[in-house]
């Protein structure tokens, strides 16, 4: 985080201190490293504040997904995305309910729910049904170190590690 935000981090009540990390812009960096690393991945980007996500799909030219996206177009980018015509969208929390893209083999959370273990879990399985091809799927979840938000991503592997999934913490 830049100096600022460190000071507007430092001076927050503990709830805008999740945030603030959660909204991170250094985020955006290592977001495109990922979009760079896994050019032909079927990547789904998941978000909880919804600033971010739209920001996001700005930033990189992405098709977005959120609870305001009209039925039609919501389809159509599913269905793209299915066809392997789009291959990174971007989704609010409506990527967490009733959204079947089993092609999808990478998910990176860029901001999540506090310490939500069930929200975790409902993204995880998005990418992990079997692919027709084999591929592997990754789960990837971008946090601001030294946070709140670190603590709550903290809680959040402890809780896969006990349901047996392997994780593995990237610098």
């Amino acid at each position: 985080m830049s100096p600022e935000r460190q000071m507007e981090y430092a001076l927050a009540d503990r709830r805008t201190q999740f945030r603030i990390a959660a909204e991170n812009p250094a985020k955006s960096g290592r977001l495109a490293e990922f979009l760079k690393r896994h050019p032909d991945a079927r990547i789904l980007i998941i978000g909880e504040y919804l600033d971010q996500i739209e920001a996001i799909a700005r930033e990189f030219a992405l098709p977005v997904v959120t609870g305001k996206t009209p039925q039609l177009e919501r389809e159509d980018i599913y269905d793209r995305f299915r066809r392997g015509v789009l291959r990174p969208i971007v989704l609010s929390k409506v990527g967490n309910f009733a959204v079947d893209l089993p092609e999808a083999d990478v998910l990176i959370q860029v901001s999540g729910a506090f310490g939500s273990r069930q929200e975790e879990a409902q993204r995880f399985g998005r990418i992990l049904r079997p692919k027709e091809d084999g591929r592997c799927a990754r789960f990837f979840t971008l946090v601001s170190r030294g946070t709140r938000e670190e603590e709550f991503a903290h809680h959040r592997k402890l809780f896969l590690v006990e349901q047996g999934y392997s994780y593995q913490v990237v610098g």
